[in-house]
């Protein structure tokens, strides 16, 4: 009898599931087969992914991070997975924006900043990388949205809803396990995201 070995969600578990929805077979792979429903469902998951991501979480926003500027230009280059950005700590009055894929003075008119500047950053991180309240969260609402377009089913969409409404309140449930009671109290980033409602709620 062979072990079976358990795993938190893989990106073709996840796209498999959403292919269930609409009654539609597995895959075996991620890539491109050249199954347009497949496809679909994987450009939806990804879209899913960044806009949940959006928000910024306990596991995907680095806290006082440095930006070193560039010599001899004195630009501060983003990771290409940043999100999005704000100067944070002894940092925090300067008025930098993302421009691209650097940061950028409003104040001065310039990209050139000329020093490190610690910031408040949240990235992208791919799907293997996730929680696994985040990767279910992502899954429910790609399913749902997959399933409003491909099919339009009233009666699935109700089951999918509550599926998904499942998901957001054990995100929300971890997220609020993994950070300290005083981080609550404290963090203002953490309250934002504890009071929000599923990214474009659930229409």
């Amino acid at each position: 009898m062979s072990v079976v070995i358990l795993t938190p969600t893989t990106e073709l578990e996840a796209i498999n599931l959403m292919l269930s929805v609409i009654g539609e077979s597995p895959v075996n792979t991620v890539e491109d087969t050249g199954l347009v429903d497949a496809v679909v469902a994987r450009q939806i998951l990804i879209q899913s992914s960044r806009d949940v991501q959006l928000v910024g979480w306990h596991w995907n926003t680095e806290i006082d991070y440095p930006v070193a500027a560039s010599f001899p230009e004195g630009e501060l280059t983003l990771p290409p997975n940043t999100l999005k950005v704000d100067t944070a700590g002894a940092d925090a009055s300067l008025d930098l924006v993302q421009r691209g894929n650097r940061l950028y003075d409003r104040k001065n008119h310039t990209f050139n900043v000329g020093r490190t500047v610690y910031v408040e950053i949240v990235l992208l991180l791919p799907f293997d990388q996730l929680p696994e309240a985040a990767r279910s969260y992502i899954v429910m609402r790609a399913a749902r949205q997959f399933q409003e377009r491909m099919v339009g089913s009233e009666t699935i969409w109700q089951f999918n809803s509550r599926d998904e409404l499942r998901a957001w309140a054990n995100l929300m449930s971890s997220e609020a396990e993994t950070q300290d009671l005083n981080v609550f109290n404290d963090n203002p980033s953490v309250r934002r995201v504890l009071d929000r409602t599923p990214p474009g709620g659930l229409v």
